[in-house]
Order: C-alpha cells, then structure tokens, then sequence
C-alpha cells in the first residue's frame, strides 16, 4: 500500500520558503526587495508578496470553528446574513407601502429612517409596519435625534401582535456617544439623561431576546477618513465605554453586551475589510469576556455593514457599481449580520427605484449564484487572510489600548485623542488621492471624458457634513467624500463650459515616439480629471507644425509631450513663440532647472498634486 501523506500531489518536491526567496531576490536583479514587493496599508501593517502555511504558527484563534468563542469564524455555523434596505420615513403609510413592495423583491431586513419631527407612538408604528411579519422581517429603527418613544411603541406593538417574541427581530439605533461625536453635545439634557436611556430601554425589552437597542455607529469614523484599524478600534472603544457605564448602572454584562449593535462601514480595502470583521469579532469577545458573562454567546458581535460614502463618487457614478460589489462582498465573506449596499446614485439624489432594483440585486447575486451564504466562514484557513486578521487585531487592540490609557472612550472624545487620530489620517489620504496613490477610479484617474454633470448639484454634494450643534462642547467629526474636493474643482469647469466653452489643453507631440505617446496619455488623464477639453495627437514635425495646430482649435493650454533629451531644445523655442497660451511640460525632466530660468515653471508628472494644479490651471484659462 502507497505511503499516505497530507500532501496533494506528493511526487513533487516540496518547496521552502528560503528556495522561494532565494528566486525573488534573483528575479528582482538587485531592486529592494522591501520596496518592491511589501506593500505597506494606511495602518502601517507591511503585506507580504505571499503567504505560506508557517505565517499561521502561533494563531491561536485557528483553532475554533464557525459559532464557537472567540467567534473569529462567524458567529454562527451558517453565513446567511440579512439583505437590508433602508427607508426614509417622512409619511408612514408611503414608507410602509414601499416596505412591503421591497420585502417581495428579496430584503429581509428593513431600516427605516426618521427625522427629528417624526412621530414614535405605537400608533404611529403600527400605520409603518402594518402587515410585515416581523418573524421574517428584521426592524432595524434610526433617529437622529431620540430614541426612547421608539422602544416603548415597538415593544408595545410586538407584545400586542401575534408573533412569537423569540423570533422577532429588531434594532433600535441609539447611539449618544455617536451623537456626541457627529453633535457636539449629547442628546437631551445632558450625559446621564443618555445612559439612562439606553438602561430603561434594555430594562423594558428583556422580554424580546432578539431586540438590540444601542448601535455603536462605527462607520462615522470610516466616512470621516479614518483607517480600518482606526475605525475598530474606536468602535471597539464606545462598546466598551457602554459597557462600563451601564454595568457599573446595575445591569450585568450579558444584559448590555447582548443589547449592543456594530454599524460599521465596509471600505474599498477587500482583504483589510474582511480581517476587519473577524478581527472584530476576536477582540470583542475578549472585551465582553474580561467583564465575567454567564454565557459566552453575549460576546458575539453584531455587525451590520454599510457600503462607505468616503469612496463613492458623483462623476461617472456607475463605477459606484463596482466598488459597492466588492465591499459587500467583503462584508458577507468577513461574516456580516447584515449589509445595506448604497444605490449607486445615493451621493447626489434620492436613489430611484432602478439604482434601489441594482442595490438588492446585487447581494441577491451573491447569494443566488456565487453561494457565498452557503458557506460558514469561506475566508477561513486563507493564508493571507488568517495573518492579516491576525495583524489588524493586534494593531486594534494597540489603539484600543491608547484610548483607554486616555481615561476611555468618552475621555479620549473630551480631550480630542480620537478627532485628532482620525483627522490626520484623513489628511493623508486627502494627500494620497491628490497625488493618486490612492485612486478614485472616473475621479482622480482615467475620468470620462466626455461626461457632464447637466443638472444643478447642490453644494452639500461637494461639502463635508457638518451637523454640530449650537453650544458644542466636543470637536465633532464632520463625514465627507475623498472625491468631493475634485469633484467641485470639475463642477466649476463645467459650469464655466456651460457659458463660455470648454477650455481646451493641446498635446504638442514631437520627437521621440514612445516618450511623446506616453507623456500624452498621461497629460490628457491628468488635465480632464478638472473637465477640460483634451485633445491628442500623432505627432508633429516641427514646433511650428505643432503650434499653427494649437492655435486653430483655440487651445488655452498647450502641452509639450517629448522625451526628456529633446525638452532641453523643443521647450525654449515653444515658450519664445507662445502668445496667450499656457505652455506646460509633461514630465519631470533633468533640464527643469535651465527651463526654470528661462521662465517655463509648469510641469505634471507623477509626483503632482492633482488638486493643487489644477486649481491653478483653473486660475489661469476660466
């Protein structure tokens, strides 16, 4: 009988990590192997190139399997997370109408939005959720601006209908830590009145198991600009501080712990986004497990996840398509409870009813056809996935660690840590995507040309949000997009194109073939991200040739497209002959000093700053 082995195909060698190494570095031909090939993410965690079964030694979470502590695989042995679609709620009998038109078309969970004038009575309610079976329907219930009337209808409504208690489920989202960071000031009238809500509102609706009445709004951190790790760990932080706060109320662990919910955001990271949710569910179960529960269920995290805002885009917002794909890809395979994944339309309307049809469609794909619901924890044993859950945990709980050394979370808030901490991140970033190291696809790089925005945008598309309240006694954070900043600097063209034309930037390609193809490509990229008009070449033969082509189609800008060797002899006859036109250099050429001194100070290249340029080019042609 054959020798067994563990091994799939055992008759070939096995091959180490050093014979691994040993080609790459042969490969690399004497580059940096740390730069080359190490990627190194906004929260410092260097990945590697490749992963192999030996960077899982010493990971003691591999061990569990999906529903057991501390939960790294799921929180249950099933991965059949909740389709949720949000409704704003401004009539109740038009939100419940288009409740139960959605509930037909596959959501099985449902969030309904209220501003700060709406009614919670039970009658009110009732009119909201009248005929949706709440045994197969999840509430999930969001007010901005008070939460405890919403408890008492729901719980009065529930106890009043037909359904088995231990099977409805509901959220409440009552956040005051979140409003105090969004707000300035707690709501109501001052901090205890807003813990002694959140403990009479889990003292009421013990009898519904399933009905979890405090939300810890993570994903304000994540649309504010934080990092992935930022946005846990902060979150991680508020869930202790209610925790804390309400134990040291009178109520256990298992009480509160099991009233907590996690609406975090799901970013454009996939593999980051995915060890965000495992990781999450580690280092929470070890937070709730550290207060003494009776049963380790009360350490699962709850996490419903939301497509971001940060990365969503007005221009050419069906790429929105592709990146909220992905996220709630990210959101189901690092075990989810739930996902709203945002129309692609949502940044700068209210969503119709197709961009809502492609939202739900879009998990329904994942669960109909990819069979990703099928599955407990399909990232599970993924040698890249299982260290970089394992890397985000441990830099989570580092940050964690910091804001309890600042007294907490509520103390870390009072005294700016945590703005501070979030708001340099979102100033890295901010620079990133200015000089597209972090890329807005149809924003920063490769927009579409020929797109115009026709109708009026409001300035709150392009502005942060910004809801601080009179007599703010905190820093707030103020959510905004990362291409929001281009997009208004595009918007301003366009609305100039509309009165006076497009400005329009010339390629002057001369000389070297592949240099003036390239640094074309590249300058057309770069000069239509504002909205101007960009016209290509082939090529011409003279400086003359090229210039008399300008000037017939009235260009405002002219771009020298050449190689660097020839810039030093094509570049000052160019500027000797210009008249009213802006003459720019595509590139970063060794000649700069000498074109300096003669007088030529514009140039684009990679290392630019997109923003910053092109509002001067704004300046100088609109």
């Amino acid at each position: 009988m054959a020798e067994t082995t563990n091994r799939l195909f055992p008759e070939f060698p096995e091959v180490t990590t050093q014979q691994w190494e040993d080609r790459i570095t042969a490969d690399l031909k004497g580059k940096d192997y740390e730069k080359a090939l190490v990627w190194r993410t906004n929260e410092g965690i260097s990945v590697k190139p490749y992963y192999r079964a030996e960077n899982l030694e010493g990971l003691e979470f591999l061990g569990n399997a999906p529903g057991a502590f501390p939960f790294v695989r799921g929180n249950y042995t099933e991965n059949n997370w909740l389709i949720r679609q949000d409704i704003r709620v401004t009539d109740a009998v038009a939100a419940n109408r288009k409740a139960l038109e959605v509930l037909g078309k596959g959501v099985n969970s449902l969030g309904f939005i209220f501003d700060c004038n709406s009614q919670a009575g039970p009658a009110d309610l009732e009119v909201l959720l009248r005929d949706i079976c709440l045994e197969a329907a999840e509430i999930n219930l969001t007010c901005s601006c008070k939460s405890s009337g919403f408890a008492d209808a729901f719980i009065q409504l529930v106890n009043n209908g037909p359904w088995q208690k231990e099977n409805v489920r509901a959220s409440l989202n009552d956040d005051p830590l979140g409003f105090l960071l969004l707000k300035g000031k707690f709501p109501g009238e001052n901090e205890a009145a807003g813990f002694d809500s959140l403990k009479r509102n889990i003292e009421i609706s013990a009898g519904l198991r399933r009905f979890r009445t405090i939300g810890v709004n993570g994903k304000v951190f994540g649309n504010s600009g934080s990092s992935v790790v930022q946005e846990l760990a902060f979150s991680l932080a508020q869930g202790a501080e209610y925790l804390i706060r309400l134990t040291e109320a009178g109520l256990t662990v298992d009480q509160v712990a099991s009233k907590i919910k996690f609406n975090l955001s799901i970013g454009n990271n996939y593999f980051m986004e995915i060890a965000k949710l495992r990781a999450g569910r580690l280092l929470w179960s070890r937070i709730v497990k550290a207060f003494g529960p009776e049963k380790d269920c009360s350490a699962r995290m709850i996490v419903h996840s939301e497509n971001a805002r940060y990365n969503k885009t007005v221009y050419d917002a069906y790429t929105n398509l592709l990146r909220t794909q992905t996220e709630a890809m990210s959101a189901a395979l690092g075990g989810a409870h739930s996902v709203t994944v945002l129309p692609f339309d949502a940044m700068y309307q209210d969503s119709t009813a197709f961009s809502e049809r492609i939202a739900r469609n879009q998990q329904i794909l994942l669960k109909e056809e990819s069979n990703i619901d099928k599955i407990a924890d399909p990232a599970g044993g993924a040698y890249y996935i299982e260290t970089l859950t394992a890397s985000v945990a441990e830099q989570a709980w580092k940050l964690f660690l910091e804001v309890q050394d600042q007294g907490g979370f509520l103390a870390a808030v009072r005294n700016g840590f945590i703005q501070k901490q979030v708001r340099e991140m979102a100033g890295r970033r901010d620079l990133n995507i200015a000089q597209r190291r972090e890329n807005l696809l149809g924003v920063n790089q490769f927009p579409n040309f020929g797109e115009i925005i026709r109708s009026e945008l409001a300035d709150s598309v392009f502005t942060p949000c910004d809801q601080t309240v009179e007599g703010a006694e905190v820093e707030t954070l103020k959510p905004y997009r990362g291409a929001a900043a281009f997009e208004a600097l595009r918007y301003k063209t366009d609305r100039y194109a509309a009165q006076h034309g497009r400005p329009l930037a010339f390629m002057l390609t001369i000389g070297n073939l592949a240099m003036r193809k390239a640094r074309a490509q590249f300058a057309c990229n770069f000069f239509a991200v504002a909205g101007f008009e960009v016209m290509d070449n082939n090529g011409f033969a003279s400086v003359d040739e090229g210039l008399a082509a300008a000037r017939a189609a009235n260009a405002k800008i002219v771009v020298v497209c050449s190689s660097d060797e020839e810039y030093a002899e094509i570049v000052p006859e160019i500027a000797g002959k210009l008249k009213d036109e802006v003459l720019v250099v595509a590139g970063n050429p060794a000649c700069k000093t000498d074109l300096e001194a003669i007088g030529v100070t514009n140039f684009v290249h990679v290392r630019s700053n997109l923003l910053i340029e092109l509002g001067r080019y704004q300046e100088f042609v609109l």
